[in-house]
Order: structure tokens, then C-alpha cells, then sequence
């Protein structure tokens, strides 16, 4: 994929914040400091593009960055992070829901996961909750170079298992190493096609 443009458009909260040119969106979210930001910039061949936040769980917005000026990324707002009071994780909750309640542009949520723990309950409810709102879900399973490629599948298995996937697609990739990136560029091209956006790789 060649990258000829990458900006950061906006940092919100509201929707009416929200870019509204009408072009495809696939959003990323996982537990904070999964590597959400990092997996951006992997992908973009930039090293910080997207913002790794130095405090976990502080971040309470939804970066969209424009692509080429033909579709987005969407970075969401880390979860899990214990020292989180409930009422900013009411708050986290009110901004993924306003977001993913009936986004037309979003085609498809990237959800990350570390492949050398088991995902957490809270991985489960937000696979659900993606479920719920009616999106489809590739699983990412980042740090991938922590682990020898043939302990790959028993790793899998256990994600499966614990986020009760149906058919949907685990990827293993490594931001140091730069594992898995291009079979991540052809899944999102791949989903951009199915959903009749017209993506230029060269």
C-alpha cells in the first residue's frame, strides 16, 4: 500500500464532530496500551503519527486520521485500565456508544488483543457490544514477536475460546518487527472492496 497522505483530522467527542465527507472508516479498540496507536503507525510506515499516550487510560477522545484523502482510521479510546474511576468509565462508555450507534461509514472494527494473554472480560464485552450494534470484527493479535510462530494456534484457540469468535479473522502482527502488516493492508483493502469503496494502493 503506498501511503501518499496521512492527517490527523480531529480529536472528538460529539458527533457532530465527526468527519462528514462520507468516506469508509475502520475504527481500532482494545484494552489501553494493547497497541492501538503503534499498530497505526505500523501501517503507515510512520513512526508517531498516532499519539501513544504516556498516561493509560486518560485518553477520552476518537482520533480520525484521513488516508490518502480516501478513508479513515479511527483510533477509539483505551479501556481497561484499573485506575480508571467509574464515572470516567461511564464516560468512555457514552463516547464509544454516541460513535458506534449507527456510524454508516464505519465498515469494519479492528479488535486488538495481546496474543500472550487470555483476552479479559472486558475484551469479551466490547466484542459483544461490536456485535451488538451489527459491525464486523477482525481480531488483531498484536506483540506477536513475544511468542514462536508454532505456539500461533494455541494462542488462537484460546482468543476464540475466551471472545467467543465465530469466522472471524485473528491476525498476528508486531509493531517492532513489522510482522503481519501487509496481510493487514489486504484485509483492509479487502473490507473496503466488499463494502464498495474504491481504495488506490499504488
Amino acid at each position: 500500500m503506498k501511503i501518499k497522505s496521512t492527517e490527523m483530522v480531529v480529536s472528538a467527542v460529539n458527533k457532530d464532530q465527526y468527519p462528514n465527507e462520507g468516506l469508509p472508516e475502520i475504527a481500532l479498540v482494545g484494552r489501553s496500551n494493547v497497541g492501538k496507536s503503534s499498530t497505526i503507525n505500523s501501517l503507515l510506515n510512520r513512526k508517531s503519527f498516532a499519539r501513544v499516550s504516556q498516561t493509560p487510560g486518560k485518553t477520552r477522545t476518537i482520533n480520525f486520521y484521513r488516508i490518502n484523502k480516501e478513508f479513515y482510521f479511527v483510533d477509539l479510546p483505551g479501556y481497561g485500565y484499573a485506575k480508571v474511576s467509574k464515572t470516567e468509565q461511564a464516560q468512555w462508555g457514552k463516547i464509544m456508544e454516541r460513535y458506534l450507534k449507527d456510524r454508516k461509514e464505519l465498515c469494519n472494527i479492528f479488535l486488538l488483543v495481546d496474543i500472550r494473554h487470555e483476552p479479559t472480560e472486558q475484551d469479551k464485552q466490547m466484542y459483544e457490544w461490536i456485535k451488538y450494534f451489527g459491525y464486523e470484527c477482525t481480531v488483531i493479535a498484536t506483540k506477536s514477536d513475544k511468542i514462536s510462530k508454532g505456539n500461533y494456534q494455541k494462542h488462537f484457540s484460546i482468543i476464540r475460546k475466551k471472545l467467543g469468535l465465530s469466522d472471524e479473522k485473528i491476525i498476528p502482527i508486531s509493531s517492532l518487527k513489522k510482522t503481519g502488516i501487509e496481510e493487514l493492508w489486504e484485509e483492509i483493502i479487502d473490507i473496503y472492496t466488499k463494502n464498495g469503496y474504491v481504495v488506490t494502493t499504488e
